[in-house]
């Protein structure tokens, strides 16, 4: 089901997530969040979407870098590379904004996945940046709160 995403400035979306239970794990009420999550994502053209931005604080996120959505509940990078580059970022919950934001090119994330199986994942490039977008969001963190250049688009450009 869509639901509406939280758009700043909703003092929710800075909110600390909590970690979603061992007991939760794979459960059917963290799948339908998952269903939920993704079809919300698809419905607004996002490349990725966290519980936050739905007004749920638990630590499940979609990332989608172009070959498919995937899930994970209670993401952690557990690695970062030293290398960072800057991307051009934009977010479901700050419409018409768009800004530079320096990330690492590489990071390593642990995670659980929808049946509440243990990952890993080495990402790079926009999957990385993906990633660090969306946990910042668990956080409580926006790309704006990171971003070194932005631009606003005028309001008839919006989606």
């Amino acid at each position: 089901m869509h639901v509406r995403v939280e758009t700043e400035p909703n003092n929710e979306l800075r909110v600390r997530s909590n970690e979603v239970p061992p007991s939760e794990l794979g459960s059917a009420r963290i799948k339908k969040l998952i269903s939920d999550l993704t079809e919300t994502m698809r419905a607004e053209n996002g490349c990725g979407i966290a519980a936050p931005q739905v007004g749920i604080h638990e630590r499940v996120i979609i990332v989608d870098p172009g070959n498919g959505p995937r899930a994970y509940v209670n993401p952690k990078i557990v690695s970062r590379s030293l290398r960072t580059f800057s991307f051009e970022e934009g977010c479901l919950s700050v419409p018409g904004v768009w800004g530079m934001v320096k990330r690492h090119r590489s990071v390593k994330v642990r995670a659980h996945d929808e049946n509440g199986i243990e990952v890993s994942l080495q990402a790079t490039d926009l999957e990385a940046v993906i990633l660090q977008h969306e946990i910042d969001h668990l956080d409580g963190v926006l790309f704006i709160d990171r971003v070194e250049k932005i631009t606003r688009l005028p309001n008839h450009q919006i989606l």
